[in-house]
């Protein structure tokens, strides 16, 4: 099989996350105490003790989901042989999990990943007054109805399609007026679900400039390195190497559109049939059958899981 590993993002965060791993493994606990060192501060209290709508917050979530992510592959690495430059095809993240993809590669350490997360969270919660901005799930159409509809509703304001998940899952962003009035013209227009969702502010549209000026800002002052495999990135659904075109997708991945369903059809066009969810949650291995049918997919985030993987990778 060909594989690609692939990270999470924002939505899969849960108290307790993490913590089952950091027991079992002295390898993720020390992942754990890197991302605490480089914040200053005990994010795995929060993580592991809750509370759940402290966890949620934006610039605390976005590291969290990385450090769980990261402790799982280092696991992965030790405890079952796992080499990426040799072992992996591609990988790939879904918004924020875009960075832990780099890190996971090399390409960021994870002290850096964890305070360019936490600087993302920060700037992009900042970007909009709360309250202005909204997000929704329109099922049911696909990525060019959708961009369609988020067009019509604009009348003036901002409303973009934000995620192209998986075939007839399409997230849009913008002014909260602009994508209720996008809920109603998608169910006008045969949506079988239009559902605003519970984010703090709207994502990965043209209201997160000041944002991605912020992130702009600190990649520059950042090391990137050449990663051990090819990043599939958000922006483009195709891979990207050079450290100088890793910062500027990372930028332009703030506003721009996550071409998730498009990033998975693209492994799957390179011959890639077998997909591991590495992180908290399952929802990207969830979406990838949805993507491709054929693609075998698993997630990896609890002992469990591990143990799971190590049994399939030495068969």
């Amino acid at each position: 099989m060909t594989t690609a590993f692939v990270f999470p993002g924002q939505g899969s965060q849960a108290v307790g996350m993490g913590k089952a791993l950091a027991e079992a493994f002295p390898a993720a606990r020390a992942v754990f105490d890197e991302v605490d060192a480089a914040l200053g501060e005990k994010l795995t209290a929060v993580m592991w003790d809750g509370p759940a709508d402290t966890l949620t917050l934006t610039e605390n979530a976005q590291p969290a989901l990385m450090a769980v992510s990261l402790a799982a592959m280092r696991v992965l690495q030790q405890e079952a042989g796992l080499d990426l430059a040799r072992h992996a095809a591609f990988v790939a993240g879904h918004s924020l999990g875009e960075y832990s993809a780099l890190a996971a590669a090399g390409a960021l350490s994870v002290a850096d990943t964890a305070r360019l997360l936490r600087l993302r969270g920060r700037s992009m919660q900042a970007a909009t007054p709360v309250g202005t901005g909204a997000m929704a799930a329109l099922m049911g159409l696909d990525f060019e109805a959708a961009a369609a509809v988020a067009a019509e509703a604009a009348q003036g304001e901002v409303c973009a399609a934000a995620n192209d998940n998986a075939p007839g899952q399409v997230v849009v962003s913008g002014h909260k007026a602009a994508v209720e009035r996008a809920c109603e013209i998608a169910k006008a227009k045969g949506a079988s679900r239009a559902i605003l969702l519970p984010v703090s502010a709207p994502f990965h549209c043209p209201l997160m400039a000041p944002a991605a000026d912020a992130m702009a800002a600190a990649l520059a002052s950042v090391e990137v390195r050449v990663p051990v495999v090819p990043v599939v990135a958000n922006v483009l659904a195709q891979p990207v190497t050079d450290p100088a075109e890793i910062r500027r997708r990372l930028v332009e991945q703030v506003t721009g559109t996550v071409r998730w369903r498009e990033s998975v059809g693209f492994m799957a066009g390179q011959g890639v049939t077998r997909l591991v969810e590495v992180g908290a949650g399952k929802v990207l291995s969830g979406l990838a059958k949805r993507i491709v049918k054929e693609m075998s997919a698993s997630s990896v985030g609890t002992p469990e899981d591990i143990a799971a993987f190590k049994a399939s990778f030495s068969a």
